[in-house]
């Protein structure tokens, strides 16, 4: 659960709280009558505010599946995508003369995590990881 929906069902559960000790002062100051006439129409905001929330959630557009891609390179000169790599060079004194080959697929974004030196990681495909010194490719 993200911070913004923690904070928003905490305001839920304190709102709600209130009102439940509101009613119960209510009821031993005043009246049966009344408490139950307040209560009811109480009872009648917060079905419909259920409902507009509920009618919220089976309209809005669906999340995308796992959230946001997720790469992550701990180690030194690692690389990580959440998607596919065409080259990733982290060797010293490298010269590439050819071109980088591609992936032959663009892949579905993930997760990846590097981890180690020189580490690379794709959740898609990698089409050339040059990771040592002095490549010539």
């Amino acid at each position: 659960m993200t911070g913004r929906a923690r904070v928003v069902v905490w305001l839920f559960v304190v709102v709600l709280g209130l009102a439940a000790l509101g009613l119960g002062i209510l009821a031993a100051v005043a009246d049966l009558d009344t408490t139950a006439q307040i209560a009811t129409v109480a009872g009648s905001v917060g079905g419909l505010a259920a409902a507009a929330v509920s009618g919220y959630a089976l309209l809005r557009p669906p999340a995308a599946p796992g959230g946001a891609p997720a790469a992550t390179a701990a180690g030194t000169r690692s690389v990580a995508a959440g998607g596919s790599i065409g080259r990733a060079v982290t060797g010293d004194r490298s010269r590439l003369t050819v071109s980088p080959v591609m992936p032959r697929a663009a892949g579905a974004p993930g997760s990846a995590q590097a981890s180690g030196e020189r580490g690379v990681a794709a959740a898609g495909e990698v089409g050339e990881a040059i990771t040592g010194d002095d490549a010539h490719a």
